[in-house]
């Protein structure tokens, strides 16, 4: 079975970023090849509504067959909240939260991102893993697109 991995906006952004292009090129050619399912959120689509032309193209012509959509529900909102109530992050990054909500409550392998800040930090992994632990959820695991491909060039 291929790994669902959830990628949240910043991960389609870093195709144009010469910073972080290389690796996340490397991301999306294997979700061209079928290695891997590219689960994404509605939240996904309505920021990817804000991005440059060019990025909301590049997810446009994405594989369809590699690609599944999922909804920020009641459930996804819960949890979300739980983690701004918990402090792991503050109010202004709900939108985070809510990505991480949606890939813990739509059971994603591992959330994709490029925000170090408030997504793809130790501490803030560790809580949010708390809270999912507490409200009967999985820990998810949690990396950069950098970390994904070092790791599977490793094999």
């Amino acid at each position: 079975m291929k790994q669902r991995f959830y990628f949240d906006t910043s991960v389609f952004g870093g195709v144009f970023d010469r910073e972080f292009e290389n690796a996340t090129l490397q991301l999306f050619e294997r979700l061209k090849l079928g290695k891997i399912i590219c689960v994404f959120s509605d939240l996904t689509e309505s920021e990817l509504l804000d991005a440059p032309k060019r990025v909301k193209e590049y997810f446009k012509h994405l594989p369809q067959e590699y690609l599944e959509r999922v909804v920020v529900n009641d459930d996804v909102l819960k949890l979300a909240t739980k983690y701004i109530d918990e402090k792991v992050v503050g109010q202004t990054s709900f939108d985070d939260c809510l990505h991480i909500a949606a890939a813990t409550v739509n059971k994603a392998d591992i959330l994709v991102s490029w925000n170090f800040k408030h997504i793809v930090n130790v501490y803030r992994i560790r809580g949010y893993n708390s809270v999912n632990l507490r409200s009967n959820y999985q820990s998810l695991e949690i990396r950069s697109p950098k970390e994904i491909i070092e790791y599977e060039d490793e094999k």
